[in-house]
């Protein structure tokens, strides 16, 4: 049986899922539910899904303001990355999707957040070099932007 990726047509949370994937050549199908334009962002579409799915849905939570806190942030992942190719040592693992994803979406929300980072900044080439993933990153399947859904205030463009 083919697994099903459901989520909003964003990039959102499943990006770093959507990456695994593709770089272990998992067979999947997507399903990406459409949200309505403002004012009212009908969500109809996944609600009429939500509640029959047999699944655990936390309530939303409001995300606060990274903009200060990117600095030292960046510098704990700087720290621990060191001089490793890799998060978890010298050969890509599931870690290093998940830390692509948050880096990747800190450079989106600040462009320079990295400057100060060469070794972060390496990283996200080498990710981005590897076969698989530059390959996909390149095809229509391919999904940059939007990053969150409509309603978010920031990566919908």
């Amino acid at each position: 049986m083919t697994m099903i990726l459901g989520y909003w047509n964003v990039r959102g949370l499943t990006h770093p899922i959507r990456l695994l994937l593709e770089y272990t050549d998992s067979s999947y199908e997507e399903k990406r539910y459409v949200m309505g334009d403002a004012p009212n962002f009908d969500r109809s579409q996944w609600l009429s899904e939500k509640y029959n799915l047999g699944l655990d849905i936390p309530n939303e939570k409001q995300k606060p303001e990274l903009l200060k806190a990117i600095p030292d942030k960046m510098k704990i992942y700087s720290e621990f990355l060191g001089k490793r190719p890799w998060f978890a040592g010298d050969k890509v693992t599931y870690v290093d999707f998940l830390a692509y994803d948050i880096l990747d979406q800190y450079r989106m929300f600040e462009p320079k957040c990295l400057d100060a980072f060469p070794n972060l900044k390496d990283f996200l080439a080498r990710f981005e070099g590897l076969k698989k993933i530059s390959a996909y990153m390149k095809s229509s399947r391919f999904l940059p932007r939007p990053v969150f859904t409509k309603i978010a205030r920031w990566g919908t463009d």
